[in-house]
């Protein structure tokens, strides 16, 4: 038994047996070094990049925290983004399965509030949400935190970027003083130190450093000029054919201009920008995470919290000031094991930021030439699959299964022929192979899920 194995943790042997149940084999450096602390109840600020396994981190202490018994608000979660709290949710419930009948309730902007309030009519064990959301809650009296005894503020770092400072506090001194604050974040902004100073106790303070190695992901550099950024992009993307690509650009114009590009090209591209509103968020994210778009084109503020399968490519279309987001960035990819491939384009006047990135990871980048750059074949660069939309989801208490059992039961695919399956409130994304989409979509809207009748639409990325 090995210093990094779960079971020298204090937790049940339910909570044990459902982590091996779940893959969770080897605690990652993260949950070695935050959990024993965090189990013990004290408060903790823990830096450590995205994707490192910290949400199994803090879920582990609160759900140990938790009364099943009690039905009242015990733990709240603060997450920057509807996509983070999502995923923390989905999380949360899979660590949460070996425990009784444990509730817990997502609020977001962009459902509505009686929704909401139905949710929390009913009681929940733990609430996940964004701060103006819980904010607009306590306001209105339809959330209650007086038996929290853990609080969360996960990626932090990104919360204070996006102006949630003043937020967090509203939402700290409405918490009771005698709890446990666990604070995670990739960066370390003087913000941090605020927090810290009036609403954690004595935290401790762990830091894991972002590690990847050259084996797993490749770095390569490129000297572009202004004129010649964006067309690169396309010339990387023929060069090397990556399944999916995350590009990163410093401005929200930046996207637009290289997603219109991409597109007139015949990728398949979209853009993640933070005035999107909610449902073309949950579609962008979809269709990408299902492979049945190329190449996403976000800011570091729109992409915080996406954790993406199989991300075969990161693009640093600008260099970013930043050396550590830098390095959050091209972490995205080569996870799991797998090999990763980070293209940065930089320009004359980005020398210096490059020079940084250098500093912060102790090595000297390699530098290629544009004009090895050749198209690898001359078909174009189509994603594997292609999503189909039902009108209908989680309201309409549509599962995973169910669309499953449609398409592999009288629908007559194999399970192989068809990907991800994401149900959302109100709809239901499904990723079919490109040459069934067709069929699929004709069976489907002919068909019936859950013994109902239901409208699908196939949702192709533009392309001219």
């Amino acid at each position: 038994m090995t210093t990094s194995s779960f079971s020298t943790l204090p937790l049940n042997p339910a909570v044990l047996a459902n982590l091996q149940q779940l893959g969770y084999h080897a605690m990652t450096p993260i949950q070695a070094a935050s959990l024993p602390v965090a189990l013990l109840g004290q408060d903790l600020i823990a830096q450590a990049q995205t994707g490192s396994g910290k949400t199994a981190a803090f879920a582990l202490a609160l759900l140990a925290n938790l009364n099943p018994r009690r039905f009242a608000v015990q733990a709240l979660v603060l997450c920057p983004t509807r996509e983070l709290a999502d995923q923390v949710t989905q999380e949360i419930r899979r660590l949460a399965r070996a425990e009784e009948n444990i509730k817990i309730v997502t609020l977001c902007g962009g459902v509505p509030m009686r929704m909401q309030n139905a949710s929390l009519e009913h009681g929940a064990h733990i609430v996940v949400g964004t701060p103006g959301r819980i904010m607009d809650h306590l306001q209105r009296g339809t959330l209650n935190l007086d038996a929290l005894n853990t609080l969360v503020l996960d990626e932090a770092d990104r919360m204070l970027d996006m102006g949630f400072f003043d937020d967090i506090a509203t939402v700290a001194r409405q918490c009771p003083k005698e709890r446990q604050t666990l604070l995670f974040s990739a960066t370390y902004p003087q913000g941090i130190e605020k927090i810290a100073r009036q609403f954690m106790r004595e935290p401790r303070q762990i830091k894991v450093e972002a590690q990847h190695t050259a084996d797993v992901i490749e770095q390569r550099f490129y000297q572009v000029t202004r004129a010649s950024r964006l067309p690169t992009v396309a010339l990387l993307l023929n060069h090397f054919r990556p399944v999916s690509t995350l590009a990163f650009c410093n401005t929200k114009q930046q996207c637009r201009e290289l997603v219109a590009l991409l597109q007139a090209q015949g990728f398949s591209a979209l853009a993640l920008f933070g005035e999107l509103e909610q449902r073309e968020r949950d579609q962008v994210l979809a269709q990408f995470a299902n492979r049945s778009c190329s190449v996403l084109v976000a800011t570091d503020v729109a992409s915080r919290g996406l954790d993406i399968e199989q991300l075969e490519a990161v693009i640093n279309v600008d260099i970013t000031p930043d050396a550590e987001v830098h390095v959050h960035r091209i972490g995205r990819t080569g996870r799991a094991g797998e090999s990763g491939l980070a293209l940065s384009l930089a320009s004359m006047d980005e020398m210096g930021f490059v020079g940084k990135i250098e500093q912060y990871q102790k090595r000297e980048s390699v530098w290629h030439k544009v004009e090895e750059l050749t198209p690898a074949s001359a078909e174009p660069l189509l994603p594997p699959m292609v999503t189909l939309q039902i009108l209908g989801g989680r309201k309409e208490k549509i599962r995973p299964g169910d669309v499953l059992g449609a398409l592999t039961g009288e629908a007559g695919f194999s399970r192989e022929q068809v990907g991800k399956i994401n149900v959302t409130e109100f709809s239901t994304f499904v990723a079919v192979q490109r040459d069934i989409a067709q069929d699929a979509l004709r069976k489907l809207n002919a068909g019936r899920i859950k013994g109902k009748s239901v409208k699908v639409r196939l949702m192709e990325v533009d392309r001219p």
